[in-house]
């Protein structure tokens, strides 16, 4: 296969795992988030938010280890990275501001 190794192919991998870094790291945040903060937050439940970013990091794993050069810009990987997008951009910074309901042992810095 002449001229597979170009400046674009390498673009396009580098790209390629760009974005696989960003859903993986997505759907690691949204493991991490309390299941009630989804709700509080008026956002889609973590169940639906897990099943979206784990097919987005599925997506992100094939393009990246399967695909090669312009051809893995395809329409199920940019799909897959703006659901991932989307989950950083808009649902995080909501989740986040959630502080779940503490027990009354907690001090001002943690458990006593």
């Amino acid at each position: 296969m002449a001229g597979a190794y170009t400046p674009l192919y390498w673009f396009f991998e580098l790209l390629a795992i760009g974005a696989f870094v960003v859903e993986v790291w997505a759907f690691v945040d949204a493991l991490r988030r309390p299941t009630p903060a989804f709700v509080a937050a008026g956002k889609q439940t973590k169940p639906l938010w897990l099943i979206i970013l784990g097919v987005a990091a599925v997506v992100g794993l094939y393009t990246c280890t399967y695909s090669t050069g312009p051809a893995a810009v395809g329409i199920f990987s940019i799909a897959a990275f703006v659901a991932a997008a989307i989950y950083l951009t808009d649902v995080r910074p909501k989740v986040r501001e959630f502080r779940g309901g503490g027990t009354s042992s907690n001090g001002p810095y943690g458990p006593w």
